[in-house]
């Protein structure tokens, strides 16, 4: 099964903090849809994963792209197709 890791890696922790709620939110519907496969935070507080189970690259950019995370600047995206052993 192919999946689309994000690795999104905090880089203002403050604006970050101010919108996580709002972040929460967005993942939350995508969970909803079916299309989030897991997410979760680094536990060194560096940031966190999103593995989007969607069917292409470009869906999953758009929709890593479009998290407010990413749009306000507070985390770095690093987007890589990821395949699944299970």
């Amino acid at each position: 099964m192919i999946l689309y890791a994000a690795i999104m890696e905090t880089i203002d922790p403050k604006k970050d903090a101010e919108i996580l709620d709002v972040h929460k939110a967005y993942l939350q519907k995508y969970i909803d849809e079916g299309k989030i496969y897991a997410k979760g935070p680094f536990t060194d507080h560096s940031g966190g994963l999103v593995i989007y189970k969607v069917d292409s690259f470009e869906e999953a950019k758009k929709l890593a792209e479009n998290d407010p995370a990413i749009l306000e600047k507070s985390r770095k995206l690093t987007l890589k197709e990821w395949r699944s052993n299970i």
